[in-house]
């Protein structure tokens, strides 16, 4: 008699592989060295500046602000959820020039495949995007930077390109100071990186945001004054 356990057992594990395989770009060494495109690499003489988890009614207009003030545009990676709540906010930021970018429907950790789900809810928020937009997205970031089959596929099905991060500020902490996020990023930073900072605190610390709000001024002047210039994902000419 055959056993039937043994290849539903290799059928599972190959839905495992496929599933979670992709989670080990999630690691900054493996990824810089493997996926520069996906560490969001690019003109060694441009900074990329990215937001996420927002829009935020709270946050995002401050940010707006301090941008404005800096004569800065960035790229804001959206929450299906938060922008079809707020699409106000969601056409100011591109009002201003801003990019808009995926994150994703909610803000989740995929435990378990949900293949179509993903498809569904990255399809739903590019719509809500490209309409605040008048453009489709280029960008897709997942949340906690985790990518899986599931969002990958997902993410191609729509059009959309990976990019995470090369630096970060650890700004979601009820820790972070403006200071703190400054010397995290700087710790990391290079000509060609991608930084990746909060507008909301929607999954963070309560008012965490402030942290990275206070720490842009003196991070866009370090940038000026290594000669790199800052600006959106759609102008860092990222690697393939």
């Amino acid at each position: 008699m055959v056993n039937a356990a043994v290849p539903a057992a290799g059928v599972l594990g190959a839905l495992a592989a496929w599933h979670i395989g992709p989670a080990a770009t999630w690691l900054p060494g493996a990824r810089a060295a493997l996926w520069p495109g996906l560490d969001g690499r690019g003109d060694p003489s441009h900074v990329a500046l990215t937001f996420d988890d927002g829009p935020d009614p709270v946050g995002t207009p401050q940010f707006l602000r301090v941008l404005d003030a800096l004569s800065v545009r960035a790229t804001f990676f959206v929450l299906g959820g938060r922008l079809e709540r707020y699409p106000a906010l969601g056409r100011l930021i591109a009002a201003e020039g801003h990019e808009l970018a995926v994150h994703g429907w909610r803000h989740d950790r995929p435990w378990w495949p949900h293949p179509l789900r993903d498809a569904r809810d990255l399809a739903r928020t590019a719509d809500l995007v490209a309409d605040a937009a008048g453009r489709w997205p280029l960008w897709y970031r997942p949340a906690y930077g985790i990518l899986t089959g599931g969002r990958w596929a997902a993410a191609r099905a729509a059009g959309l390109r990976t990019v995470l991060w090369s630096a970060w500020g650890r700004d979601w902490t009820a820790e972070a100071t403006p200071r703190s996020v400054h010397a995290e990023v700087t710790r990391t930073l290079h000509g060609g990186g991608t930084v990746l900072l909060h507008d909301s605190d929607v999954v963070s610390a309560p008012g965490a945001w402030q942290a990275a709000l206070g720490a842009l001024p003196e991070l866009v002047a370090e940038c000026r004054a290594r000669g790199l210039r800052v600006g959106p994902l759609r102008d860092h000419g990222l690697i393939e």
